[in-house]
């Protein structure tokens, strides 16, 4: 795979710039990047931007390919992406949305030959969009991205490495009389000035000068913001920002000390931001700061932004500025906030923070320690091929004199750049031999209490500079609070488990003439917990009670049931429907050892049910199976109608009639139908988490699952035809299932 090295081409031909450049003029898009593979690891480096300055996608110039983000998503599932604008993006990306919250529209493609994926594309259009992404305009991608994944192959079997190279506009401006269009600006009265998409001022009339109080001339070359400190304010970057992703106009409205409104028009193109700057009348002053945003967002009034009066001192740098400085951090602690987010459980804290932290801070292993009665215990790492460097950590003294104890007992983080600055500080014999050459040690502090300590390693020597520190330590307090939700979750869940796997039965007995298997499954929100049930009982009694009279399809009077078998929902996701379904299940229990036929079974925990007033209410499918006498008794509670699979193959939807919910009406009758049972057949009951699903007709969702018990053949296993029944159900139901198959055969 191409080598991505942190150069700007070497002078090589840039293959990847002019690549980039013809897939945006070949959709006519806005700005875009290349991405390439790493060869140490699964992540997507940004290897050149086009459009768009590169602090933009600062968040995500590394992506492991795990993350949830377009181009990862491109190039893991090799497939385009398409985000049609800002409600989608906020949508599906929300953690993009959160730093860029701007209208555009987004298509990534994936550079991928048959035999390795070597990176992505992403391009934007502005907000000004409206229409989808059009079969050309896939089709062009696809092809350019196809074009170069061969290149890329082929610079891999010759061993030449594909470098970074020097991001570009990607549009020259029109030629003509630059002398004249000067002159012409240099006349008008407003003050006019040109940024490129760097805010660099590339050209400023004398206007312009006299009312910002600098001479034109000392303005050029220089960015707007250090240029002129009372505009450092990340709100007024962030209206700059606005115009270049969406390629609309705006204003903003800043003081310049003492007392002077100046207004600032920005109008975006392509190629970099004209601004007009005049006197802002009172209009101005009461009106634009609270002005809409592109994307429909305010920013802060003006009059809150006031700077202390007095001229502020001018900076001669051209380097990063410090409001920049601070915007980029910004968006780089909202991007990995938002990851966090999507983090349940504590191996998902530990996982996300490996998968989408590690590659964005540049670190090469990491540790995540919880402290648990006075000691440090390891919950995960990343990173290191010996597992006695981590052993090394787990059940370390929270006294210890390491830098991980340290920096946990006194809450205060610790950067060490080299080997030698952690050796100064603590001795080689209290320091871990892990074969790296700087850390980061944060300690997690969640609420005043210590959560535990990440500890980031790096292969070469590293320099934390200010805002680098800052930064990791505002990230240290967000895996805090990520890491004491996780694992307070993670106990609910094991709580929530744990009365589940008490409350459902434990294994199913063993008939003579019958197979069983059963599935459940938990819903995916919430503790995973809830009040689907099934139960199989055997009933080898000498007699049974005769049917309570109002069965269809020769229902006889007295019968000798071999087994019974209920499932059920009981309404809710919580610890009370769990709790109800105990009761419901052994209510059923104890009525079909009393001898109850199926409709009386119903009756008489439908009136346990009311008398509990617990404001829940259940559906229910009760079964007697007459095994020798070769039929089956149902009797129905508002429950989702079973399944039939005859010998031959057919599949019937079993139409019974049925009674209202349990728990509704305490005089309410549960007719009983009979059923033909010959061997070979298969019963399938299930809940409504199996056929409900967003988006899906239930008739539509019925009608599949019948077509894949029909699919199954009719010696397949059980257990396998309950895979099979499921279907993609885990990734998809927002409800628990249960699911309860029997098949009759000849006894033996």
């Amino acid at each position: 795979m191409p080598d991505l090295a942190a150069s700007d081409g070497g002078g090589a031909q840039p293959m990847l710039s002019f690549a980039l450049a013809g897939m945006i003029d070949d959709v006519r898009a806005h700005a875009g990047a290349v991405y390439l593979m790493s060869d140490a690891d699964d992540v997507l480096e940004m290897a050149v931007m086009a459009g768009l300055p590169r602090a933009f996608a600062a968040p995500w110039e590394r992506v492991a390919l795990s993350a949830r983000i377009p181009v990862a998503d491109a190039a893991r599932d090799r497939r385009l992406v398409w985000v049609p604008g800002e409600e989608a993006m906020a949508r599906r990306y929300p953690r993009i949305s959160v730093v860029l919250p701007y209208p555009f529209s987004l298509a990534a493609v994936p550079v991928a030959t048959p035999r390795a994926v070597y990176g992505a594309v992403f391009v934007t259009w502005p907000g000004s969009r409206k229409d989808d992404l059009s079969p050309a305009e896939r089709t062009r991608l696809v092809a350019a991205c196809d074009r170069l994944a061969i290149r890329l192959e082929q610079a891999a079997e010759r061993g030449r490495r594909v470098t970074r190279e020097a991001d570009f506009i990607g549009t020259a401006p029109p030629a003509g009389s630059s002398a004249e269009a000067a002159r012409m600006v240099a006349r008008l009265p407003d003050g006019i000035c040109s940024l490129d998409i760097d805010a660099r001022i590339t050209f400023a009339n004398t206007a312009m000068g006299e009312l910002v109080g600098a001479p034109a001339a000392r303005l050029v070359g220089r960015i707007l913001w250090s240029a002129l400190p009372w505009l450092d304010d990340p709100v007024h970057e962030d209206r700059y920002r606005a115009a270049l992703m969406s390629q609309q106009g705006t204003s903003f409205v800043a003081l310049r000390p003492p007392r002077e409104w100046l207004e600032f028009r920005l109008h975006p193109s392509r190629s970099g931001i004209t601004v007009q700057v005049g006197p802002a009348g009172p209009d101005a002053r009461r009106e634009a700061p609270d002005a809409p945003l592109p994307g429909g967002r305010t920013a802060a009034p003006a009059r809150d932004r006031v700077p202390a009066a007095g001229p502020a001192p001018e900076r001669t740098d051209d380097g990063p500025r410090n409001g920049s400085a601070r915007l980029i951090g910004i968006t780089h602690l909202l991007s990995l906030a938002g990851a966090l987010t999507e983090a349940v459980g504590v191996s998902d804290v530990v996982e996300l923070v490996a998968d989408e932290i590690m590659p964005a801070v540049g670190s090469s292993a990491l540790v995540v320690l919880a402290a648990e009665g006075g000691r440090l215990r390891v919950l995960g790492h990343r990173g290191y091929d010996d597992p006695m460097i981590v052993g090394r950590f787990d059940g370390m003294p929270l006294t210890a004199p390491t830098p991980g104890a340290r920096a946990l007992a006194t809450g205060v983080p610790s950067f060490f750049a080299t080997r030698a600055e952690l050796e100064h500080i603590h001795p080689v014999r209290t320091a871990t031999p892990d074969g790296l050459a700087a850390w980061a040690y944060l300690p997690l502090i969640a609420s005043g209490r210590p959560v535990g300590t990440c500890v980031l390693g790096y292969a070469e020597p590293h320099r934390f500079g200010t805002d680098e520190r800052a930064m990791l330590t505002s990230l240290g307090g967000l895996m805090a609070q990520a890491l004491e939700r996780a694992r307070l979750y993670d106990a609910k869940h094991r709580l929530a488990h744990g009365l589940q796997s008490a409350l459902l039965p434990h294994s199913l007995p063993l008939l003579p003439g019958l197979d069983v298997a059963a599935r459940y499954l938990p819903g995916t929100q919430g503790m995973d917990i809830g009040g689907d049930f099934y139960d199989l009982m055997r009933t080898d009694g000498d007699g049974a009670p005769s049917d309570d009279g109002r069965g269809r399809g020769g229902a006889v009077s007295r019968i000798r049931p071999d087994a019974a078998a209920v499932i059920g929902d009981v309404q809710g996701h919580n610890v009370a429907a769990a709790g109800m379904m105990g009761q419901v299940r052994t209510a059923v229990r104890a009525y079909t050892a009393a001898g109850q036929s199926p409709g009386r079974v119903m009756s008489s925990t439908n009136r346990l049910l009311i008398d509990l007033d617990a404001d829940l209410l259940a559906s229910c499918l009760y079964v007697h199976l007459d095994l020798e006498g070769r039929r089956v008794l149902l009797a129905r509670a508002g429950h989702p109608q079973p399944l039939l699979r005859d010998p031959e193959g057919r599949v019937h939807v079993l139409d019974l009639a049925g009674g209202p919910l349990l728990g509704v009406d305490p005089s309410a009758v549960y007719p009983t139908t009979s059923v033909p049972l010959p061997p070979g057949s298969v019963l399938v009951f299930y809940t409504d988490g199996l056929i409900e699903r967003p988006g899906t007709d239930i008739d539509d969702a019925l009608a599949e699952l019948a077509g894949r018990l029909a699919g199954g053949g009719t010696g397949e296993p059980l257990e396998e035809l309950a895979d099979t029944l499921l279907g993609d159900a885990p990734s998809e139901r927002g409800d628990d299932t249960a699911l309860l198959l029997l098949r009759t055969r000849d006894r033996t």
